[in-house]
């Protein structure tokens, strides 16, 4: 098999994106001065790309494996497989307008004042296809000029029918925009600080976003590098997994025993061990991080001995074997 290549992103989401990997048992090599990292797997070849670009690389099979935002995913309307998000890197993607937009004013609003008065309306936004889908999606648009496509502006092109609606692409700054180039922004947010250190204030949501692994569609097709792809889903869903869960170990009375198992349905499938005490035994099992405060009262009556660990991985083989076998079936003709 050829190497898989395996392109993981640059900028905001790169220092995640190497704890991550880390959590998992891949070691990657510092990506400061090379955009090609070494990593502890010989069948694996990295390279280190803005998340921007990698949508558009996977998807055309320049790239096999991808780690980038959904956010760039949707932007760039690339045919890819997304096979598992690794839930880092979250943010927003919303409208922010100045604080002089009167409070409860909705983006629909803020056009129509701004068409009635003879202007028209302008965003500047690193997202130009989300944009002018989300523009064309409301009723004040719809009602003015139909499924007409706002114009999308760029130093190299314009593109679209309706210079009434302009969007700007940003090369960052965006916050910046407003007034005097824009009237709203369209811009990626975690705490909105910035924003509202900026004179501005977001008034909609226009949708959420995480990391995601992602995969060329022909790739998978290819059963060497499907077996690879799916090893490598196998662990770092397993680092996704293992950040939800807890491993426990609790000695409890051979005669409490089913009592703690009937009144605790979280304890899915335990190991039941004997102990040197043959009147006890230990269980030993995963459970839900969010389940742990209201199964403690329980545990603690019925058993002794409570030890909690934090696991690195927790590696569901089972339902990674369906997933692949799943997309074997998709594959056949």
């Amino acid at each position: 098999m050829d190497k898989l290549k395996f392109a993981i992103p640059k900028g905001s989401l790169e220092k995640a994106t190497a704890e991550f990997f880390s959590k998992s048992g891949f070691k990657i090599g510092a990506s400061d001065r090379t955009y090609r990292p070494s990593i502890n797997d010989p069948q694996i070849e990295m390279k280190v790309l803005r998340p921007q670009e990698i949508p558009v690389f996977v998807s055309e099979g320049l790239q096999d494996l991808g780690i980038t935002g959904e956010d760039w995913v949707k932007e760039n309307r690339a045919d890819v497989e997304i096979l598992q998000n690794l839930e880092y890197g979250k943010i927003r993607l919303v409208i922010a307008v100045p604080k002089s937009v009167p409070e409860g004013t909705t983006l629909g609003q803020f056009m129509e004042s701004v068409w009635a008065q003879g202007r028209n309306f302008r965003v500047s936004t690193e997202y130009l296809n989300i944009a002018s889908e989300f523009l064309k999606s409301t009723p004040e648009y719809q009602k003015r000029f139909g499924n007409s496509d706002p114009m999308l502006v760029t130093p190299w092109w314009k593109k679209g029918d309706n210079p009434r609606a302009k969007i700007f692409l940003s090369f960052g700054a965006t916050e910046a925009k407003p007034p005097e180039n824009s009237d709203c922004i369209m811009d990626v947010t975690e705490t909105g600080t910035t924003i509202e250190a900026n004179n501005l204030r977001i008034i909609q949501t226009v949708l959420t976003s995480s990391a995601i692994l992602i995969a060329n569609k022909k790739a998978l097709e290819d059963p060497e590098k499907r077996e690879k792809i799916f090893d490598i889903v196998a662990l770092l869903k397993g680092v996704v997994d293992g950040s939800k869960r807890i491993h426990i170990f609790v000695n409890v009375k051979k005669e409490n025993l089913q009592t703690l198992l009937t009144e605790l349905p979280a304890l899915k499938n335990p190991t039941i061990s004997p102990l040197a005490d043959d009147a006890w035994v230990g269980v030993n099992t995963v459970i839900e991080k969010d389940c742990f405060i209201g199964l403690l009262p329980k545990i603690r009556k019925l058993a002794q001995g409570l030890v909690v660990f934090e696991p690195r991985q927790v590696l569901a083989l089972d339902e990674i074997e369906r997933r692949k076998e799943g997309q074997c079936k998709k594959d056949q003709p």
